[in-house]
């Protein structure tokens, strides 16, 4: 399985000739704009916040203008992030199918993602007609909205059908037409009056396309797609007003600024120099270069928010100090993929912000909850850690050593920004979205001038870099977006919350809490996590909520849970990619990693069974 969605190739189109030129082009042009906008979004909301509690004079269009250029981040991003074929899919089920099919799934993947990116552009065009003359509540264009839809859908469209037709020839005819063959077969049936339920071409269309390793961004968008297809009653412009929806949402912001200053903290040269710092404190003691390893991610997790980020830049330098101190490197790496279940709530999680959002429960007051069972998870790991583990000489780990004098001062620089994370979270002196813009301008402007180490173009780079991360993880998102529409239509959420209840009025809230932690570990594995608290966040919180279970002890425990299911064996994509970083074997790690994954497990159950380990915290500091 591979962390890329659709084909695992990084397309050049060098087959296209002259065009090739243009799609490179335009992929570099697209690149460029997805980081300006992020960089502006950065600059508006970090004056907003100077304006408003410092000069006390609110700018009242820095939101609305934010948000417009959140939306033109999502869908430029995902189109750059389609045109280098990174959007993150599962294809271990199609891997274990005849290698002779192999070809042919991965080319309909690739007109299945050409299909509905041409769909959307279609239907964000007749959206963008209907509402061209409409103003927003203060009086700015519609259109702002609306266009960076259609121009992101157009680069999509181009890059998905340069994707399909980059195949061989036969190959590429022969799926499209394979393709439309079933779509008319499906139009005969309904011609016949042996009609489909729309709803089961929402859930066949979904599995189905999961199945075959479409990217989970476009197998939600394809399910809705059929779904709305299948309906006449539903214009199809409401298709495209529902993931254009999905992407804006000011609070979700958070996410590409947390990811921003996470890379950001990485590239100027705070994580190395706190990594060292750690391991020369550390590295005599017995397993100290595992306990390391579990104090970098929960340290890294305080900043970055992005679970993914956080093992990159932890494995990136731990990874060849383990390799230099002969330590077990299979050991090293599932280590590393159980911290990251194990940071899941450590704020700011980009995860925790899905899932308050979603659930509608404070951010601040889940921050707050996840912190207290991060801890217990991660004195779990240290002490099988320890254990396990055995003294490193710190002098081999690297290469060169800088002074401790500077370790510390550059270790300071980065604790000094997860205070300030922290502080203004807790404190409700800014929200997460103003906390994270405050985040990315200190990691650029005291970690560049502290360090020196962040150059004219590796501040485009960064910029660029995260946008892309970011767009593939919020284009999720605004897929999710119409298959919860076209969920709550069908009454799939109503008819849930009933069994649900009486399930939990039968058996208790326990086991009501156990049934839905076992859905999320089963879900976060097979959905790449955040579409499965996209799902099942509104789903199942309400229902907790009439079971008496607390939403915040609840939404801890569930994004625990989707964690797990995402960084553990057999289809963990968390783990998978793990691998690629740590440069290590998926068979190799997985037998070293389970005595961590056991001492996980039981910690969840210890969670789930003692709501004040989540609570106390929040109910401290006045957020419960």
């Amino acid at each position: 399985m591979a962390v890329h969605g659709g084909d695992d190739r990084h397309l050049a189109y060098d087959g296209f000739g002259q065009a090739g030129r243009g799609l490179r082009g335009l992929l570099h042009v697209m690149e460029a704009v997805a980081g300006l906008a992020l960089a502006v979004d950065v600059a508006i909301v970090f004056a907003s916040v100077i304006f408003r509690y410092f000069l006390h004079s609110p700018i009242t269009w820095a939101e609305e203008i934010a948000r417009a250029l959140m939306v033109m981040l999502v869908f430029f991003g995902a189109g750059t992030v389609l045109g280098r074929s990174r959007h993150a899919g599962i294809d271990v089920i199609r891997g274990m199918m005849p290698a002779h099919w192999q070809p042919a799934l991965i080319q309909l993947c690739c007109w299945i993602v050409a299909a509905v990116s041409a769909a959307l552009l279609v239907t964000s065009f007749a959206l963008m007609c209907e509402t061209w003359h409409d103003t927003t509540a203060l009086g700015l264009p519609h259109a702002m909205n609306t266009v960076p839809v259609v121009i992101g859908s157009f680069a999509l469209t181009i890059f998905g059908l340069a994707n399909a037709l980059e195949g061989p020839r036969r190959l590429a005819l022969g799926t499209l037409a394979a393709g439309l063959l079933v779509v008319l077969a499906v139009a005969g049936l309904k011609t016949a009056g042996l009609d489909i339920r729309p709803v089961w071409l929402l859930i066949l269309g979904f599995l189905g396309s999961v199945v075959i390793g479409v990217p989970i961004a476009f197998a939600l968008a394809f399910a809705s797609l059929l779904y709305f297809l299948a309906d006449p009653s539903l214009p199809m412009v409401i298709y495209a007003q529902q993931v254009a929806v999905g992407a804006d949402h000011f609070v979700l912001l958070a996410i590409p600024f947390f990811v921003l200053a996470g890379i950001a903290m990485e590239k100027n040269g705070m994580s190395s120099r706190l990594i060292e710092l750690l391991l020369r404190l550390m590295g005599r003691l017995r397993g100290g270069l595992n306990l390391i390893i579990i104090l970098a991610t929960a340290l890294f997790s305080g900043i970055s928010g992005s679970k993914l980020a956080d093992i990159a830049a932890v494995g990136g330098i731990i990874m060849p100090a383990v390799r230099k101190t002969k330590q077990d490197p299979n050991d090293a790496a599932g280590l590393l993929a159980c911290t990251a279940i194990m940071a899941e709530t450590i704020p700011p999680c980009v995860n925790m912000i899905i899932f308050a959002f979603v659930a509608n429960i404070s951010i601040a007051g889940l921050f707050m909850a996840g912190i207290v069972p991060a801890i217990v998870l991660a004195l779990a790991l240290a002490i099988v850690a320890i254990w396990y583990g055995r003294k490193v000489d710190p002098s081999v780990a690297f290469d060169k050593s800088r002074s401790m004098l500077r370790l510390i001062g550059g270790a300071m620089v980065a604790l000094v920004m997860v205070a300030m994370i922290g502080r203004g979270v807790t404190a409700g002196v800014a929200t997460s979205t103003e906390v994270s813009a405050f985040a990315v301008v200190y990691a650029l402007l005291v970690g560049g001038l502290a360090f020196r180490e962040l150059s004219f173009a590796t501040i485009r780079q960064l910029f660029v870099g995260s946008a892309a991360m970011a767009g593939g993880i919020l284009f999720i998102v605004a897929s999710a977006s119409s298959f919860a529409y076209a969920l709550t239509l069908e009454q799939i959420p109503s008819a849930m919350s009933h069994s649900l209840v009486s399930f939990g009025q039968v058996y208790g809230s326990l086991a009501f809490l156990a049934v839905a932690t076992l859905l999320m570990i089963v879900f976060g594995a097979v959905l790449e996590g955040a579409p499965a608290l996209i799902i099942f966040g509104p789903l199942l919180t309400p229902i907790a909520a009439q079971l008496g279970i607390n939403p915040l002890h609840f939404g801890t425990i569930m994004v625990i849970a989707m964690g797990f299911g995402l960084f553990s064996p057999p289809v963990g994509l968390g783990l998978f990619a793990t691998c690629a970083i740590t440069e290590t074997r998926f068979q190799d790690v997985v037998r070293p990693m389970m005595k961590y994954l056991a001492v996980l497990a039981v910690g969840i159950v210890v969670l789930a069974l003692f709501p004040i380990l989540s609570l106390w915290l929040p109910t401290q500091l006045g957020l419960n």
